[in-house]
């Protein structure tokens, strides 16, 4: 006996369904389907997206047939089900929904294809299709991480004692556990709604403070609705970002713009949320060059390591925002050397060092009220603290994301190799290197 479990593979969306209908008079129609999906062990679900024709005769008379194939293995199977519901709300819903959302928004169609309602029908029998030709028994794809590893990777996250020690565990693990091109984006923007890049893994450019909007593609489409996404075949949709990220990839200086770490030629995606107790941190997102790369597996483990590190960050977060570091060692004065040249736009608040783009918005605002400091005060060391009782800097009263936004800049400082540096001094405290003399011109428009 067959169950919908061992099928799951059949519901990738890969290879398009087929379904078959008959009208009250026995008038049959046969329909293809983009996508099926599975409710439970005797329930799968269809988007109410295809023809009328089908709709009426589900309508006319509720038994129909369907043919899966499985993506990986080509193996097929005949379904006899009886329509039992229609639903435009609810937990399942919102799955399939957000999934034709991440989809059209990948094709460039955001907005243009809305779910109306989705289908549910009883599984009465499932039969194996008889194939003249051989099919693999081994499934094509990446092998599932273990458990054993994933406890593993899950309690060095635990151990972390910062910010950035729990990003760096966190993507660590994930190249241990098979997912070679990986990405973290935390809350950069919340009042906004922008998600910021602050480390990624397995790709030529690192993207750290690139940015993406809630509801854009596949990983804003997880930062608006707060449920993991997978697509497992990008030949059938548009790579999210491939036309305008080169573009900003070309000429950062000029744009401002950074582009999203990516694959060109990526085959699989998926994007689990960041959340503790119901609020967004972020989205843990990873692709892969081959189809069906990600399986259930992969999904869970990749949700077990996003809940892990998003517990450890909201720790960090707390802790460096109570902390109370040793008292600050003021400098005599700016050191010598050559002029650096910081220029502060205050119209997006962008950081230019010595003509080169570092970083804007808040995190900007950040590098530009410590230089500020360091240069007439002889500052060169910070506290959380006293950076969130600046009233020049305009930090949300209630979630300001401090510790992300002190990565974000730190991470960018490096990768650009910057004469000004930014260090972690110990929990709550941050360190300004500076390896000349700045000339800091702020407030230009």
């Amino acid at each position: 006996m067959i169950r919908l479990r061992e099928l799951d593979d059949c519901f990738e969306g890969v290879i398009p369904s087929i379904i078959a209908t008959a009208a009250a008079d026995g008038t049959p129609n046969i329909s293809y389907l983009s996508h099926v999906a599975m409710v439970d062990d005797d329930h799968i679900a269809i988007s109410n997206q295809f023809f009328a024709k089908t709709a009426a005769n589900i309508r006319a008379n509720p038994h129909v047939s369907l043919q899966l194939v499985n993506g990986r293995t080509g193996k097929q199977y005949r379904l006899d089900a009886t329509w039992v519901a229609s639903e435009d709300h609810g937990p399942f819903f919102a799955h399939v929904e957000n999934q034709l959302h991440a989809s059209s928004a990948q094709a460039g169609m955001a907005g243009v294809m809305r779910l109306r309602a989705i289908d549910i029908f009883r599984v009465d029998s499932i039969a194996a299709v008889p194939s003249p030709f051989s099919t693999e028994d081994t499934p094509v794809g990446a092998t599932a991480p273990d458990l054993e590893a994933t406890g593993r990777v899950a309690r060095t996250i635990a151990e972390q004692g910062d910010t950035e020690g729990v990003i760096s565990a966190l993507l660590a693990g994930c190249g241990e556990l098979g997912f070679d091109h990986a990405a973290v984006l935390l809350l950069g923007d919340p009042a906004r709604g922008l998600l910021a890049t602050v480390a990624s893994r397995g790709y030529d450019q690192s993207g750290v403070g690139s940015e993406i909007g809630f509801g854009d593609g596949l990983i804003g489409t997880v930062a608006l609705t707060g449920r993991s996404v997978k697509v497992s075949d990008m030949s059938r949709i548009r790579r999210l970002g491939a036309a305008i990220g080169a573009a900003a990839a070309s000429d950062e200086n000029r744009t401002r713009t950074i582009a999203l770490p990516a694959l060109p030629d990526a085959m699989s995606q998926m994007a689990v949320p960041l959340r503790v107790q119901g609020a967004l941190q972020g989205v843990l997102f990873t692709e892969s060059r081959e189809r069906l790369a990600f399986g259930k597996t992969h999904e869970l483990v990749l949700e077990i390591l996003a809940a892990q590190g998003a517990l450890a960050l909201a720790l960090c977060e707390a802790l460096a925002s109570q902390a109370r570091p040793a008292r600050l060692r003021p400098v005599n004065g700016p050191v010598g050397g050559r002029v650096i040249q910081v220029v502060h736009h205050s119209f997006d608040d962008s950081v230019f060092v010595d003509n080169i783009y570092v970083i804007k918005g808040v995190a900007g605002r950040l590098l530009a009220y410590m230089l500020d400091l360091y240069v007439s005060e002889g500052r060169s060391e910070f506290t959380n603290r006293e950076i969130r009782a600046a009233a020049s800097l305009r930090l949300p009263e209630i979630k300001d994301n401090l510790e992300t936004r002190l990565l974000l800049l730190r991470r960018r400082m490096d990768e650009r190799n910057l004469p000004i540096r930014l260090f972690h001094a110990g929990r709550g405290q941050v360190r300004l290197l500076v390896n000349g003399t700045p000339d800091l011109q702020c407030n230009i428009k």
